[in-house]
């Protein structure tokens, strides 16, 4: 007995402790087989066994089972004696392993919040997130659900990122659960961390008939931990990590661990929201005073230079001189319409509806050979709702594909225009092309065009000329927006 306490002594941490405990159990007792199980461990099937319960500072650390024989009372005593004895040892490891635990979090929490203020993409510090939770824990998987809405069954949430990459991440990466009624749902909705077992059994369930396949792996996990990504009365998201069956599941320990690692990375998230909101305001700060300059400077000076050119022409005897000064005169007035359009762009969102015509028709430069000029009149952004958004851009690919296949371009002109009412939209397309030959049939295209142009009380009219270019008139009633 002297001797199995001394060697028990000697372990450096909780694991090895453990084997030597059962090994010194089988050897005091002649037990063939005999393992040590913590608290929460499932126990593996077998027959008759001894079972030893393990106690460290009046709380119940785990077990020792024995087989392989027939056990005595004078056995068991035996194993508590040893117990009793290797008690102190097994506590002191277990408080060694729980400060490198807090340890290796701690850590994981600082490279997340450096992360995040050093502007890292949120994307990728999301997923680091979720790498660093599952490494500490010794979890096989972790995740990242994020709140979405499903118009059938209102608030969602949506795994964003799933640890480690690969296939079966790649499988997992945008699955959807239930606010309710599931662990990761609990975890949102409560802002308490929820525990389960046979996470794998539940998930599968949950899943079933939702027509999504789910990896084999997902039926392997069974303890798992779902903490919420909080900061104060606000839910950003759930973390959760699992590890596989017959691995030692979360202790309490470990769930406060996550459970202020979750605090801490939300607190960091928040506070990157808030710098990129910063950012952001500061953008349009500047692209406001941007707008200011070019309206009061260079519009002011391009006008007074055009109505200087007018009226210089008007002086000039030579007709051919006046004529070109007539063309200087148009080409300044296109020049102050566009820097106009520039400068209402700049004052609006980000995301506003120019911003999207602008970039479609930049994305269709990869099919033209060329980026089409695109212009704007009107309170384009605030008029057109919506509902006949969808139209008007599926009008515009297809009238910029049908210069792209048959014109043979080398310019177009894009306007949107609103007029001063606010109830009409027209929309021009005109290339340089060969244009429409003398005897054409119908195609499905153009009565594509003609039928989104009906829906909206409108017309939609293609002339052109042989080798004389094509021009697109696209015209609609705008419905009131309510």
């Amino acid at each position: 007995m002297l001797d199995a306490v001394i060697s028990i002594a000697h372990g450096a941490t909780v694991p090895e402790i453990l084997d030597r405990v059962a090994g010194a159990a089988c050897a005091l007792t002649g037990a063939p087989e005999g393992v040590v199980l913590r608290a929460g461990a499932a126990p593996p099937s077998a027959g008759d066994a001894l079972v030893v319960p393990i106690e460290v500072r009046g709380e119940r650390f785990g077990e020792v089972r024995l087989t392989g024989k027939e056990f005595t009372e004078a056995d068991a005593e035996l194993v508590r004696t040893l117990l009793t004895a290797a008690g102190g040892s097994i506590g002191n490891a277990a408080l060694f392993e729980q400060s490198e635990q807090r340890e290796r979090w701690l850590r994981a929490s600082h490279d997340v919040t450096s992360a995040l203020l050093a502007g890292e993409d949120p994307e990728a510090t999301l997923r680091l997130i979720a790498e660093r939770a599952r490494q500490v824990a010794g979890a096989t998987a972790g995740g990242i659900a994020r709140p979405g809405s499903d118009p059938a069954d209102g608030t969602v949430l949506v795994f964003e990122v799933v640890e480690p990459p690969g296939p079966d991440a790649d499988r997992l990466t945008g699955l959807t659960v239930p606010a309710d009624g599931t662990a990761t749902g609990m975890a949102f909705t409560s802002g308490e961390p929820v525990v389960v077992r046979r996470y794998g059994d539940h998930v599968t369930a949950q899943q079933a008939g939702t027509g999504v396949d789910l990896p084999p792996v997902v039926g392997d996990l069974d303890s798992a931990v779902a903490v919420p990504l909080r900061v104060g009365g606000e839910s950003l998201g759930v973390l959760v990590v699992a590890k596989l069956r017959d691995e030692v599941p979360f202790t309490d320990t470990e769930v406060r661990l996550a459970l202020t690692f979750g605090a801490h990375a939300a607190l960091a998230m928040e506070f990157a929201r808030a710098e990129q909101d910063r950012q952001r305001l500061a953008v349009l700060e500047d692209r406001d005073r941007i707008a200011r300059d070019l309206h009061d400077l260079v519009v002011q000076r391009l006008f007074a230079i055009a109505l200087g050119l007018e009226s210089t022409g008007l002086l000039l005897d030579e007709p051919r001189v006046a004529e070109r000064l007539r063309r200087f005169v148009d080409d300044l007035d296109a020049t102050i319409t566009e820097v106009r359009n520039s400068i209402f762009a700049l004052q609006q969102p980000a995301e506003g509806l120019r911003s999207r015509i602008a970039r479609a028709c930049a994305e269709a430069a990869g099919s033209l050979g060329f980026e089409p000029r695109v212009g704007f009149t009107g309170a384009v952004d605030a008029a057109v709702p919506s509902a006949v958004e969808a139209d008007l851009f599926a009008t515009l690919r297809e009238a910029l594909s049908n210069v792209a296949r048959h014109s043979k371009a080398t310019k177009v002109s894009v306007t949107v225009a609103v007029d001063g009412r606010g109830d009409g939209l027209r929309l021009t397309v005109v290339d340089n092309g060969i244009g429409l030959p003398a005897e054409t049939t119908r195609r499905s295209g153009l009565a594509n065009l003609a039928a989104r142009a009906e829906r909206w009380r409108g017309t939609s009219v293609v002339r052109g000329e042989p080798d004389r270019g094509t021009t697109l008139d696209w015209v609609i009633r705008l419905p009131e927006v309510r």
